[in-house]
């Protein structure tokens, strides 16, 4: 199956329409995470099948959590830009932070942004706790902290009201044991694959 293929029918599993411009900005976007992959060591996944399963589509199951109406976003260790450029191609309404504090993978970050030619996105290059001057509706990140961590480093830039985001995987129920905080969770199956997440959601008070 060709790359352009498998991305149509992923995002049709999630009951997503994907656009000729959005189905060509993952193309150039699947061409520049392989070209820039060893000097940055932005990916271990070798094949394009997993490269938009396991990145491009698990990105996009964030939009299950995320509210119609949502304007503003961070994307907190967005490494190759995941999840927050799959979801900007996705959403381009959406006003989008990459928090990157790694040189290298903070200017792949920009020349992706040039690249594709995104408006209305922006990257940042400093670790979560010392961002300043930037408030968002929600705060995306994967696998990178645990819940109350990620809660406490990036609480300064969501706005009251706004949610945390976060895809874990089989370990959760053991994490949350014991929260002091409230959370919702939503299970969903990544598509063409046996892997199950869970997003966990936890509103800003």
């Amino acid at each position: 199956m060709q790359s352009s293929e498998l991305l149509l029918k992923g995002f049709k599993t999630l009951g997503l329409d994907v656009t000729g411009a959005q189905a060509a900005a993952f193309g150039t976007y699947l061409h520049e995470l392989k070209r820039w992959r060893r000097t940055c060591s932005l990916t271990s996944l070798r094949t394009d099948e997993d490269i938009i399963v396991k990145h491009f589509i698990d990105s996009c199951l964030y939009l299950r959590a995320l509210p119609a109406d949502l304007h503003s976003l961070a994307d907190v260790g967005s490494g190759a830009g995941l999840p927050g450029l799959p979801l900007k191609i996705m959403r381009p309404e959406l006003e989008v932070f990459l928090i990157e504090s790694s040189l290298k993978k903070s200017s792949f970050l920009r020349h992706m942004l040039r690249v594709l030619k995104l408006e209305g996105i922006e990257c940042v290059e400093s670790r979560v706790e010392d961002v300043a001057g930037i408030e968002v509706d929600a705060a995306l990140t994967r696998a990178l902290f645990s819940v109350g961590d990620f809660i406490k480093k990036a609480g300064h830039i969501v706005k009251p009201g706004g949610i945390f985001v976060l895809s874990k995987g089989p370990k959760v129920e053991e994490e949350l044991s014991g929260a002091a905080f409230e959370y919702e969770t939503m299970e969903t199956g990544l598509p063409m694959t046996d892997i199950k997440r869970t997003l966990v959601v936890v509103r800003k008070q």
